[in-house]
């Protein structure tokens, strides 16, 4: 969609951790999972007095479902820069008319687990105040002509964000929230670096990388990893209740080309499934109720 412009040579300025209690949760049933076994390794259990706004309230996922095939560390598979787009054309026009109608000009951004474009709308009218672009490659984050600043960070590493508490009108995180290992606390830091009334929008389709993608998204339908991240925003105190946008593809045997035959034949689809599962931080701004 956007085309590579000048290297930035802007990252984004290390900031002190603010001082936070540590996160403190429960373990759920979760669906098409088996229950949580709890471990040593697991934060503590959550206490009748710890339901402050951006506190976890309950673990989402099990150990099994947070493994992934791939045991190579995140930054080691990332190290080599892809110059492409991972869905198609219209999943990419949806999620443009979606940042369109939901980001406000002069807004804030935090661009989560980006890349060299991050698919924000190019027209003046949509220009922000400041966008921050967070990944895993330099490279490809220099490459993205839309960001002022970026940072290089592996969240399953260390799932804090090095910026200030409610700093940002918006955090974006498109067809990544797959290969979250804890999205339970860096949905809890996004929260805390959004402003009151702030949106998280996380989009996805049927992609991935299989070998990085965590267990629990692996083995789910689309219906399901909807589900799912509907429970990471349900699991942080504070976030309003989930809105889902979808726009799923025409079936192949509605499509009465040459090519629609080929690809019913196949059983595919010939285009990629668009899902956007929204929240705000603490309310919905007015000026978005629809």
């Amino acid at each position: 969609m956007f085309s590579s412009s000048r290297p930035t040579s802007r990252p984004w300025p290390t900031l002190p951790s603010p001082s936070r209690p540590p996160f403190r949760t429960h373990h759920p049933f979760i669906l098409l999972l088996p229950k949580l076994s709890t471990s040593s390794s697991d934060p503590s259990p959550s206490s009748p007095s710890s339901s402050a706004a951006g506190s976890i309230r309950r673990l989402v996922l099990t150990p099994e479902g947070r493994t992934k095939l791939s045991t190579l560390p995140d930054r080691e598979f990332y190290s080599f820069p892809r110059f492409v787009t991972h869905v198609d054309d219209g999943f990419i026009a949806a999620l443009t008319e979606l940042y369109r109608e939901r980001l406000r000009p002069g807004a804030h951004v935090l661009d989560l687990m980006s890349s060299w474009v991050s698919h924000l709308p190019p027209e003046a009218q949509c220009r922000y105040g400041r966008v921050v672009g967070h990944g895993l490659n330099a490279q490809e984050l220099a490459r993205n002509p839309r960001l002022d600043y970026f940072f290089v960070k592996d969240l399953n590493r260390d799932h804090q964000l090095q910026l200030d508490a409610e700093s940002f009108d918006a955090v974006l995180c498109a067809v990544s929230v797959q290969y979250l290992q804890w999205p339970e606390k860096v949905f809890a830091e996004v929260f805390r670096v959004l402003k009151p009334g702030g949106v998280f929008i996380v989009s996805f389709s049927n992609r991935l990388f299989y070998e990085k993608a965590v267990s629990a998204w692996r083995d789910a339908t689309d219906y399901s990893r909807v589900q799912l991240v509907m429970q990471y925003f349900q699991c942080v105190e504070g976030f309003t209740q989930p809105e889902v946008v979808k726009k799923l593809p025409v079936k192949a045997d509605d499509d009465q080309t040459p090519l629609g035959g080929i690809m019913m034949l196949l059983g595919f689809s010939r285009s990629d499934p668009f899902y956007a599962v929204i929240s705000y931080r603490n309310f919905k701004p007015t000026n978005e109720m629809q």
